[in-house]
């Protein structure tokens, strides 16, 4: 064509530039977004180290393999845009550059029109081409929709007087939208500006193929994965297992069982640390209980031996008894002395003997039936306490127990609620038929327990009161009135009463006469 200056024109050959896409970035589709945060929460759910490793395995592969096709996909897309981009804007380069031959400004619409028709022809069935010289504007395509060349492109081409491009999206369509200036060979402009729009639709088709691919590969991924993991976890957890296993024996009390050592690595060298570890525990405890049963048969011996001295020395300290008044005052204040000690080795020594049957398993229950409340009055009368002790003691209480047994604990219980406390003593007996249960409470008026004494109340040989190194008790009444307890079933508590003083309670299991022995 000719210009004003005689001049032809020629197709602008700037390079082109991208403006904002309409359709998504590359990377951001796909269905990484949400498979991890679902699959991390199910993984929270379960409790068991199994479980939790499966699903940290899973989700690692899951993870790697999102990661790595959402890059694959983004790659890919770029590609194939970029390509797609790259032919359009060559073949309307050189279509243009071609049509722009020969072509007159000022044009009319009917010349215009064909001169974006022409460069239509050669750029696919879907391509449409609008031309736009000034206020004239035409189309390859009469119906075609103008809109989807946006303002941002048409000043782009205007103003920078170069090839640009845009992609735009309509009605979910995306599109490629390229237009160039038409200058004359010295560079200026004529005028006329070109429009390309080409359709996106098949490139748009094969990506998303490519995820539906990829989403439809996730599936046999996992699955996979999950039996690597369970593989994996079988592996790693048997010695676990065995660890607990054996713990759980040496918490029940054997503590010869071990553990199989396989191989060399972190759980190998951690089951030969818990084998070392129960070799030592074993040697330490079998130590320890030899010399607990050598100081039991010790004290059980000891005891023994000594009832025969004892045996005679009372039978003298009974003569001594008698003739006291009869010697001179320090003879027979020595001789009360000597009576009184030789009493309360005398019991220490009876008391030592029965903890030592209870420790050696040799303590029996000989069951009778036995009124309850005329137990406690027999025990408290026999040792002269009916007129210091108030009692609570309803009739027809019947149970099956050792008789002796029940007044060495009554006996203990009050007699050191009349040492200890204050008056009144009480003594309350109550039954309660639906829980089959037989209390006994003594309580005082004292000063209570300290929180010292309550942990401790129970312990072999603990006193209270330290400085009374010469008190009456030895130290294990209490002890043994709970060991008779335990024997019958049942249990003794102690604790401070709200209004002050201590309370001790005696629970027994309600064993009915009717009741066979065991």
């Amino acid at each position: 064509m000719s210009g004003p200056d005689g001049q032809p024109p020629t197709g602008g050959t700037g390079p082109g530039h991208e403006a904002p896409a309409a359709l998504p970035e590359p990377g951001r589709e796909g269905p990484a977004g949400s498979a991890e945060p679902r699959r991390a929460r199910r993984g929270r759910v379960f409790g068991g180290l199994r479980a939790r490793l499966v699903v940290a395995f899973v989700l690692v592969a899951l993870v790697s393999a999102v990661t790595a096709t959402a890059l694959a996909y983004r790659e890919s897309r770029t590609a194939v845009l970029q390509r797609k981009q790259d032919a359009v804007q060559d073949d309307f380069r050189t279509r243009v550059e071609q049509a722009a031959v020969g072509f007159d400004i000022p044009p009319d619409e009917v010349s215009l029109t064909e001169f974006a028709s022409g460069i239509a022809d050669g750029l696919g069935k879907d391509a449409v081409v609008v031309a736009q010289y000034r206020s004239l504007t035409v189309s390859s395509d009469t119906g075609a929709d103008r809109s989807r060349i946006t303002p941002a492109l048409r000043g782009a081409v205007r103003d920078e007087n170069r090839m640009s491009f845009q992609r735009v999206e309509r009605r979910g369509v995306p599109y490629l939208v390229v237009g160039t200036p038409v200058t004359f060979d010295s560079g200026t402009p004529s005028g006329l500006d070109v429009f390309a729009i080409a359709s996106l639709r098949a490139e748009r088709d094969d990506t998303a193929g490519m995820v539906d691919a990829v989403r439809d590969g996730l599936a046999p991924v996992v699955l996979l994965a999950a039996v690597l993991a369970l593989f994996a976890a079988r592996t790693v957890l048997r010695p676990v297992r065995e660890l607990g296993r054996a713990t759980r024996k040496h918490a029940a009390g054997d503590l010869s069982s071990r553990v199989r050592v396989r191989g060399n690595d972190e759980l190998a060298r951690l089951a030969g640390d818990f084998n070392d570890t129960a070799d030592a525990l074993e040697r330490s405890v079998g130590e320890l209980r030899d010399q607990e049963a050598r100081a039991k048969r010790f004290v059980a011996d000891v005891s023994h031996e000594l009832r025969t001295p004892l045996a005679a020395m009372a039978m003298v300290t009974t003569v001594l008894d008698e003739e006291a008044e009869r010697l001179p005052p320090d003879a027979a204040r020595a001789a009360r002395t000597v009576s009184e000690e030789t009493a309360r080795l005398t019991r220490l020594v009876d008391d030592l003997m029965e903890m030592s049957r209870f420790d050696s398993g040799a303590a029996r229950l000989r069951r009778a039936d036995t009124d309850l409340a005329e137990a406690v009055r027999a025990t408290l009368s026999l040792r002269g306490w009916t007129d210091r002790v108030r009692t609570a003691l309803p009739d027809g209480v019947r149970a099956s127990v050792d008789r002796r047994r029940i007044d060495v604990i009554v006996a203990n219980l009050v007699g050191n609620a009349l040492r200890h406390g204050a008056d009144p003593v009480t003594v309350t007996l109550t039954a309660d038929p639906a829980a089959d249960l037989i209390t006994v409470e003594v309580t005082d008026h004292g000063p209570g327990l300290p929180p010292e004494t309550l942990a401790r109340v129970f312990d072999r040989f603990y006193k209270a009161d330290t400085a009374r190194a010469r008190s009456e008790g030895s130290g294990l009444g209490t002890a043994i009135a709970l060991e008779n307890a335990r024997l019958h079933g049942g249990t003794i508590d102690a604790a401070d009463r709200p209004g002050g003083g201590a309370a001790f309670t005696l629970r027994l299991p309600w064993r009915h006469p009717s009741e066979e022995d065991r």
